[in-house]
């Protein structure tokens, strides 16, 4: 039995070094890619909404569909804010003051996120499209992201308002 571990033991001892020795040569290769940006800062929303229906003094309501900001700059420090304001009032017929409705009274409530990339981002707060709001932001981070909503928007029309079919346009833009 000593002869068995006397002669273990060196092997064993050699196995070690072999293990932990540096070889011989050795070549490194330096090697390289490159991340793109590829779209740059966009946005999108649905052409076209139609809110419900509602009688002078009443209030139309309903979703504008998916908005959608994509931002594949893929920098550090991809900040952004998407705004949204009312830039053709609400007309019908002749666009008088009895055929039109203002931004003051149009409410829009940006809700929350529905998808999400790299978050975080920021819905803003619900308004009045009197001026321009903002609709969602994002306030620090680094690489691609995105942010999809699916706002609502609300319509006090007014009680000396005539019948009719009112179309505005709301824009949704983002720097």
């Amino acid at each position: 039995m000593r002869v068995r571990t006397a002669v273990l033991l060196p092997v064993a001892t050699v196995g070690a070094i072999m293990a932990t020795t540096t070889p011989a040569t050795a070549a490194d290769t330096t090697t390289t890619f490159t991340v793109t940006g590829t779209t740059g800062l966009t946005i999108t929303a649905s052409a076209t909404a139609s809110l419900s229906s509602a009688a002078p003094g009443g209030v139309a309501s309903g979703q504008l569909g998916t908005v959608t900001v994509s931002d594949q700059r893929s920098q550090l420090g991809t900040t952004w804010t998407a705004t949204v304001s009312l830039s053709s009032a609400f007309k019908t017929g002749g666009g008088t003051a009895a055929e039109t409705v203002s931004g003051s009274d149009v409410t829009y409530s940006p809700g929350s996120a529905t998808a999400e990339t790299n978050p975080s981002h920021t819905a803003g707060s619900a308004g009045t499209l009197a001026s321009a709001r903002t609709a969602f932001s994002r306030a620090s981070g680094d690489g691609a992201n995105s942010v999809s909503w699916n706002p609502a928007v609300t319509v006090n029309v007014p009680a000396s308002n005539v019948s009719g079919t009112y179309t505005g346009t709301i824009t949704h833009s983002v720097a």
